[in-house]
């Protein structure tokens, strides 16, 4: 399974149908609870913000035909969870300064096949991105070979080629087992297809031959009524074997795109394979995998909180005299656990390092703008100035004079 991102201007009402903020005719109720969501900000708030961020740094409007605000929509799997996405954002703004601020997973969308009634689902995510170069304030200018490195960061992080070991062996066994069915239908449908076929050329038909006594005694056939008989015969054949051809095709067809999806599972098991056996043997290559799912697990968690600051609710616990700072992150952590199908172990290992329990602690106390990590990976307290602070310039000023 291959995925795709393509950017382009977002719409007015992305938020409406990203966020279902409404019905659609489209979309089946029953799934809508499996969607996923996360927004940093709404579109009019960051747009709002990119114009005066250009108006500062150019000392210009932003002009009436940027595109500012672009939103892509990825194909994923149904097993990719909100931190792939988010790993996928932390790249696209490291190699491309592409900031996503809005996520939507949808797993409610999709069709029934006209032939055998099954669901087919539509998996795929919403990103909606900050186009604008912080460098100068205007939007981004990408080259061709920049919109070619999207794709190769999209299927790297979403991991649409390699999959999960278990998740792969069992997908292959169940395209298997499909298969096999479809090839049952179509063994069927030959045999049904060559039925009539024969029946068309067998004594049946000699029945329909109409005869009469002449006044001799001899049988005659009576020519007008046997040809209205083959003619209904044949009409009432035709459609039979025309609809049984359709079907045939159609069956032909389904087990040929199955034959080419379970080679692609092969392939993403040999892959994991070789993965595995690379990291079996290789402790470097190991230690650099560890460090890269680390990362991402510390990613997630920090956008998490973020998000969970924006809430109303949020604000009410801080609130709280019972509320502890431990026992949020650890909500917080339970819930990305769930989500995103993380072992307790890749937490005990990030909260291994007092480095990241600080810089956590104070990014849910005080949030992003109060608080800093330096390059030593200590964290520091952004402490805005006092008003005593304020004015000692003011008087160092009026010294001078």
């Amino acid at each position: 399974m291959k995925t795709s991102i393509n950017f382009k201007a977002a719409k007015s009402d992305s938020e409406i149908h990203n966020f279902r903020k409404k019905s659609f005719d489209y979309i089946r109720k029953d799934l809508t609870p499996k969607n996923e969501y996360w927004m940093e900000d709404k579109m009019a708030d960051r747009l709002q913000k990119i114009e005066n961020y250009c108006k500062e740094k150019s000392g210009r409007k932003l002009q009436k035909n940027a595109m500012p605000i672009r939103e892509a929509v990825v194909v994923i799997k149904e097993n990719t969870t909100m931190q792939d996405l988010h790993n996928l954002s932390k790249r696209l703004e490291e190699e491309l300064k592409i900031r996503i601020f809005q996520i939507a997973i949808h797993k409610d969308e999709g069709h029934y096949d006209k032939d055998s009634k099954e669901w087919k689902p539509n998996y795929h995510a919403h990103l909606v991105a900050d186009w604008q170069d912080l460098d100068t304030g205007k939007t981004l200018k990408h080259q061709s070979y920049h919109y070619s490195k999207m794709q190769d960061l999209a299927a790297e992080c979403l991991q649409m080629e390699r999959g999960k070991s278990n998740s792969g062996i069992q997908r292959l066994e169940a395209v298997e087992f499909k298969i096999r069915q479809k090839e049952e239908d179509l063994k069927t449908l030959e045999e049904r297809y060559n039925q009539m076929k024969s029946e068309i050329a067998s004594k049946k038909f000699e029945e329909l031959i109409v005869k009469e006594s002449d006044f001799l005694g001899f049988q005659r056939i009576k020519t007008d009524k046997t040809i209205e008989n083959y003619e209904k015969a044949f009409r009432v054949y035709n459609t039979k074997l025309l609809r049984n051809k359709t079907e045939l095709d159609a069956k032909t067809k389904q087990i040929e795109e199955l034959n080419t999806k379970i080679e692609n599972l092969r392939n993403e098991v040999l892959l994991l394979k070789n993965k595995n056996s690379v990291l079996m043997t290789s402790p470097k290559i190991l230690a650099s995998e560890k460090k890269k799912y680390l990362d991402s697990v510390i990613n997630v968690i920090e956008k998490t909180i973020k998000n969970e600051r924006l809430k109303v609710s949020f604000y009410d616990r801080l609130k709280s005299k019972d509320f502890k700072i431990s026992d949020e992150i650890a909500r917080i952590c339970e819930k990305i656990a769930q989500e995103n199908n993380i072992p307790f172990s890749a937490f005990e290992e990030v909260f291994k390092d007092q480095s990241k329990i600080d810089y956590f602690f104070k990014l849910v106390r005080f949030g992003h703008d109060k608080t800093d990590v330096t390059e030593q990976g200590r964290v520091k307290i952004v402490e805005e100035p006092t008003e005593k602070q304020s004015q000692e310039p003011e008087k160092k000023k009026g010294l001078r004079r």
